[in-house]
């Protein structure tokens, strides 16, 4: 794993000295931590980190700031990765900040669903690395917005299309569902054809599909 240079935005003091403390001891660099989105724009700016990890709710109004800097940075800087760690889904915005990383890795995960610390450094690898991780409740209650289509869904495909939105490959799906990957590959082209968008077999391209349906 290659150490980042990283900028953290978190408006908690214990939990943003947490992270850094936790990111730090598994050797990446984390080149400014601040507590309110001016600064997160500001330091993300000067210091061109490898990534972004920001919370969406922060000072001074502790709405979506947080989650509007990422935007902007996006805006002026394409290609730079970007974590949401947060508590909540900003549903507004959450899509936006995704649509928008085409071309950059993007990640939106929750604080309380993150079960192990090494899981959580692999995720920011995989974001660092230009791949898009989300959280399966964040796809959920995105995908409740549009009700209709989901419906159509099974109980195994929404299982399969929370572990493409975690960024996991066909084979990472079928080991974890102790299936064959033929079954996963059918499982998702199904998916695809209930919610009306054309397979791809790109993982990162398909999350990406899935929500710019959302925002339809």
């Amino acid at each position: 794993m290659r150490a980042l240079t990283i900028v953290l935005a978190e408006d908690s003091v214990l939990l943003r000295e947490g992270l850094t403390s936790l990111l730090r001891h598994f050797g990446h660099d984390v080149v400014a931590a601040v507590g309110d989105a001016d600064a997160l724009r500001r330091e993300a700016v000067d210091r061109q980190p490898d990534v972004v990890v920001t919370d969406v709710r922060m000072p001074p109004g502790f709405s979506d700031e947080g989650l509007r800097a990422a935007l902007a940075l996006r805006a002026e800087r394409p290609e730079l990765p970007i974590l949401v760690l947060s508590q909540y889904v900003e549903q507004t915005y959450a899509t936006e900040l995704i649509d928008a990383g085409r071309a950059a890795g993007t990640g939106y995960l929750l604080k309380d669903r993150v079960g192990e610390v090494a899981e959580f450094v692999d995720a920011l690898a995989r974001v660092a690395d230009g791949h898009t991780v989300i959280d399966p409740e964040v796809v959920r209650q995105l995908l409740d917005r549009r009700r209709d289509p989901v419906r159509r869904l099974t109980p195994r495909e929404r299982e399969v299309l929370g572990l493409v939105a975690e960024g996991r490959s066909n084979a990472a799906i079928a080991r974890r569902l102790v299936v064959t990957e033929a079954a996963v590959a059918k499982h998702i082209a199904g998916i695809l054809t209930k919610l009306d968008l054309p397979p791809d077999a790109d993982d990162h391209r398909r999350v990406l599909a899935v929500l710019a349906y959302l925002r339809a």
